[in-house]
């Protein structure tokens, strides 16, 4: 009887032990099948499925004549699967040697049991070979697109470059890059409990879509001749930077845009970022003289000065507010056209005088300067020109010949375009057009005026005054060219001494900006010089340098000189 009391015992404990076991189960398993279900199932997708993006090919970009200034090249990249390698600090000496990197950096990237890890990002091929040539399970080569500029230098600063995820970084790379980089695609594969990839024969597939074409307004062949001459330049005078712009005067369009020091997009990792920098856009700097052409057009359109009225120039040495200005050379009685010729700085003070600050004030806005000019580039400056009521009792004269304000180059030359093209301020770009991947122009960029600066009469009289500066007795006459009328302005401004705040009598910029010819303009052309290394005058550093480019590109642009067209004209007739 006993015996049977304690077996029934030991049963029903088994029962109960059971039942409970059963219920234990069934609360999980309806935990995990319905309250737990849907996070459960999106956990197992991300274990056995993964989502791999795929970046769109970025566009090219052509110049304007549809020679290719940036496009793609396919290069290897080292990737691996941590979980697969054995023994990691055994070959991380030997992926250290070959990639000549830091050891402690590899070990750190195969830490863990991820899936996936980069180990170096587009390598050459015979690093990649290399590598491979090693023999560790776990490590694998992809290819990816990367940019490449077969120009190498030639326009650098204005192409800019692309990162290591095809992201634009600088220049047109960086202003167009939802443009060019076009959009992103993906791919969802299955993997098997080791991580092994299964294709399915249905995948789920989204293809990235290949950027948009860039066709710039730059011509690659008179970029190549402002380069050069840029280059020769530099070198003969030891100047610590320069740039050279060739402008369209009469749509605004970019020829060419220099800038040294130089800088190559294929090689971003061995050059400092300073040298990045497009100095046309960014660094405003007082302009000197060239900027007598907007005080003197000014002064036409106010008509407080006409062309033949006489001024007495202090023979070289004038008191103002409280301080002294002085010519460069001893001038007497010169006409208004004398004083532009001969570049007086008394003179172009005593026409700024028939004006009021706010009369001035106003010219000089109506050029563009204060604002951006609206180029298709980023980073790009203001420049400084204060308002009236801030101007001191110096700043009238000072302002007057480039002083106590600030612009960019290519605001310089915009403005200056503006006289070429009859008054009409125009705004610069560089792109003319974006085509799709077929080839089809899916937007145009048209010339594009801003404002009025000056009347046409104004202007017409401008491009006079300003040929008599490249005359034999002009300060530009290094920048006549036989067969050509040429009108321009040199520059020599004296930069800020950062430690005394005074003007220095060492470091200047040289500029000289032209046009011609000047009866039908073509092509304007600045040239700026930052500090050169001995004689250091606009008109014997820069003009030169306008002429040797300016010739060069008239006769690729088929601008026949002015004798030829008479002798071509006398055959026909």
């Amino acid at each position: 009887m006993k015996l049977f009391q304690g077996s029934s015992r030991r049963t029903l404990l088994t029962v109960v032990l059971l039942t409970a076991g059963f219920l234990c189960v069934v609360v999980r398993l309806f935990s995990l099948q319905v309250v737990q279900a849907t996070e459960l199932s999106k956990r197992a997708e991300r274990q056995h499925e993964k989502s791999v993006v795929l970046e769109g090919e970025r566009g090219t970009i052509f110049d304007r004549q549809g020679r290719i200034l940036a496009t793609n090249v396919e290069v290897p990249s080292l990737y691996a699967i941590p979980s697969l390698i054995r023994d990691r600090e055994a070959v991380v000496p030997d992926l250290a040697r070959v990639l000549q990197s830091d050891r402690r950096m590899i070990l750190k990237r195969l830490e863990g049991n991820k899936n996936f890890v980069w180990i170096e990002r587009k390598v050459s091929p015979a690093v990649a070979r290399s590598v491979m040539e090693l023999g560790i399970e776990g490590i694998g080569v992809l290819n990816e697109s990367q940019r490449f500029y077969p120009k190498r230098n030639l326009m650098g600063h204005l192409l800019g470059f692309a990162g290591m995820d095809n992201h634009g970084l600088e220049g047109i790379e960086l202003k167009y890059d939802p443009l060019l980089r076009g959009e992103k695609g993906w791919v969802v594969i299955q993997r098997d409990a080791f991580g092994h990839s299964i294709f399915q024969k249905e995948l789920n597939y989204v293809a990235p879509s290949r950027g948009k074409d860039l066709v710039l307004t730059i011509d690659e062949v008179i970029q190549h001749i402002a380069e050069t001459e840029l280059d020769a330049v530099m070198e003969q005078t030891r100047a610590a930077s320069g740039s050279v712009i060739v402008m369209n005067p009469k749509t605004g369009e970019i020829l060419a845009l220099a800038v040294r020091p130089a800088f190559n997009p294929n090689r971003i990792e061995s050059q400092h970022p300073d040298q990045w920098r497009n100095r046309v856009v960014t660094d405003a700097y007082e302009p000197g003289s060239t900027f007598k052409i907007v005080t003197a057009s000014a002064a036409l359109e106010e008509r407080v000065a006409g062309p033949g009225d006489i001024f007495y120039c202090e023979e070289g040495r004038m008191a103002v507010a409280g301080g002294v200005i002085r010519d460069h050379e001893k001038q007497g009685y010169l006409t208004f056209r004398e004083v532009i010729q001969k570049s007086s700085n008394i003179g172009m003070i005593k026409i700024a005088m028939r004006m009021k600050d706010e009369r001035l004030y106003r010219h000089i806005r109506a050029f563009g300067f204060g604002e951006k000019t609206g180029v298709d580039l980023e980073g790009e400056a203001s420049g400084l020109i204060r308002d009236p009521k801030y101007w001191s009792g110096r700043s009238l004269a000072s302002i007057s010949i480039g002083q106590e304000m600030a612009a960019t180059p290519l605001q310089i030359i915009t403005a200056v375009s503006a006289i070429a093209n009859g008054g009409a301020l125009m705004r610069p770009h560089l792109v003319s057009e974006i085509r799709d991947a077929d080839g089809r122009v899916t937007q145009a960029f048209p010339p594009e005026i801003k404002r009025r600066a000056v009347s046409p009469e104004t202007a017409g009289e401008m491009m006079r005054i300003l040929e008599g500066a490249v005359s034999e007795n002009g300060t530009g006459s290094k920048a006549a060219m036989p067969g050509y009328r040429v009108a321009g302005k040199t520059g020599t401004a004296q930069k800020i001494d950062p430690v005394t705040k005074r003007y220095s009598m060492q470091d200047t910029v040289s500029s000289f900006v032209g046009i011609v010819p000047a009866e039908d303009p073509r092509i304007v052309v600045l040239v700026v010089v930052d500090n050169p290394k001995g004689e250091s005058w606009g008109g014997v550093v820069a003009a030169p340098v306008f002429k040797k480019i300016a010739e060069q590109v008239l006769r690729y642009l088929g601008v026949p000189p002015r004798t030829q067209e008479r002798i071509l004209l006398t055959l026909a007739g």
